[in-house]
């Protein structure tokens, strides 16, 4: 039988110096990354918008948008430093070996209330990630805070509020622990299990949990975060339900989430299995767009539907774990990296595929291009059902407004924009409907400014 393991076991050599290896991968994807970051930055210099845009945006709106986005590159480049100095440090002073540490004492410390089936080394896993993620947590505060209550807050959109802000956290922490470690556990235990043959029941077992939490996440995840509200009788609830009928989507429900608590950004989404969806619109989506141009937006994600995307999404994510896990089981036993990182004694699965995440860093390159490639070509076969559909013209004005009101980025670098965007930029979308400007009507809120 073919094994990667033996294919690649030339690998498995005292002489590679690992830590070097991560390291140059690391600071290689940091300054690709960096230098895309460089050439968008010069595009958000521009002092025009776009040709299709021109009759669009005011000039106003445009210089807010380069504006905030410039802002965004410059914030995005400093926590890209962070990030690498981080993991520079990890390196160099030998955190994970000393992590494990810590937890196996924790484990031990904890062992008289511990359940008689928990202990050994996926015990000590499930610490080890406790451990790591708190620290990861209090590392990324300066971050977001930032990022929410002086990035966001200046141009207006963050309406979050200090106390809510640290809920989430605390929320997104528990969440972690309830949810993630047990699946995280049932995880290393089919490594243990299955040997060399554990790729086809990690699968299965990744692909149970995506639907599962595609099933739960709207009924009980993210009501912890955000008010849910059915949408009210009157114009836009008729509308959306006549055309959802229509194209015989199995509409259940009609939602609104209260987004605005959070952020003046808009959006809109559907969920649900199969036979029964539910649609749910940001309040900040209703409160900007007329009942067409809503109507329209949700034509578009019905055409997601229609098309089979998310199906097709889940293959192309079934092929990149198959692909990951495969290149994965060349490593899980490489003395040789272990032992660079201080592993000498103990060989633990989830150390061996966190160094193997690093390890595989320009894999997870190329797999982004083609993620967004896919994921491209769907937004452009969802805006062609909505145009076939006769929403041409409002699908293009309501996504002039969502472009306005989010102050997203009008243009893009074309290699930035493959490796960054899931999402074609308006103008590639607005030449792809064939939409022809009649009027100026994208307007903007003033926002905070030094």
């Amino acid at each position: 039988m073919f094994s990667l393991a033996e294919t690649f076991s030339f690998l498995d050599n005292p002489n590679i110096n690992w830590k070097n290896v991560i390291l140059g991968f690391t600071i290689g994807q940091a300054v690709f990354e960096n230098y895309l970051a460089y050439r968008q930055y010069q595009v958000l210099k521009r002092k025009t918008p776009p040709v299709s845009l021109k009759a669009e945006v005011t000039q106003e709106t445009f210089d807010k948008s380069q504006d905030y986005s410039r802002a965004k590159a410059r914030f995005g480049f400093v926590t890209d430093i962070y990030n690498v100095l981080q993991l520079v440090a990890t390196v160099k002073y030998d955190v994970l070996p000393k992590l494990w540490t810590v937890a196996g004492s924790l484990v031990q410390k904890a062992s008289p209330i511990l359940p008689s089936f928990l202990g050994g080394i996926i015990t000590q896993s499930l610490f080890f990630v406790g451990v790591q993620e708190v620290i990861s947590v209090v590392l990324s505060l300066p971050v977001s805070y930032y990022s929410n209550f002086v990035l966001e807050e200046k141009y207006g959109f963050n309406k979050l509020t200090l106390g809510l802000w640290i809920s989430d956290k605390l929320k997104s922490f528990a969440l972690s622990v309830v949810l993630g470690y047990p699946i995280l556990g049932l995880a290393l235990r089919i490594f243990d299990f299955t040997g060399d043959s554990f790729i086809a029941y990690i699968m299965i077992l990744v692909l149970a949990v995506q639907l599962t939490f595609m099933t739960i996440y709207p009924l009980f995840i993210q009501p912890l975060f955000n008010k849910f509200t059915p949408l009210q009788e009157g114009e836009l609830k008729t509308a959306i339900e006549n055309f959802a009928a229509k194209e015989k989507f199995p509409l259940s429900k009609l939602y609104v989430i209260d987004g605005s608590k959070r952020s003046s950004h808009s959006n809109a989404y559907f969920t649900g299995l199969p036979w029964s969806k539910q649609i749910v619109l940001y309040d900040t989506l209703i409160d900007h767009s007329t009942t067409e141009e809503t109507v329209a937006v949700i034509a578009h994600e019905i055409g997601h539907w229609k098309l089979s995307h998310l199906a097709k999404m889940l293959v192309f994510a079934q092929a990149q774990i198959f692909t990951s896990f495969s290149l994965f089981s060349a490593f899980i036993r490489n003395r040789s990296l272990y032992n660079s990182f201080g592993f000498t004694t103990v060989q633990p699965t989830y150390i061996g595929f966190l160094l193997f995440g690093h390890i595989s860093t320009p894999i997870n390159l190329g797999i982004q291009f083609l993620f967004n490639l896919l994921s491209r070509k769907h937004e452009y076969e969802a805006d062609e059902y909505a145009k076939s559909r006769g929403f041409a013209e409002p699908l293009a004005k309501g996504l002039i407004k969502l472009l306005s009101e989010n102050l997203s980025s009008m243009d893009a670098d074309g290699l930035y924009s493959a490796y960054h965007h899931s999402h074609p930029i308006l103008p590639e979308r607005l030449n792809a409907i064939g939409y022809i400007s009649k009027e100026k009507i994208a307007d903007i809120k003033p926002f905070k400014n030094d």
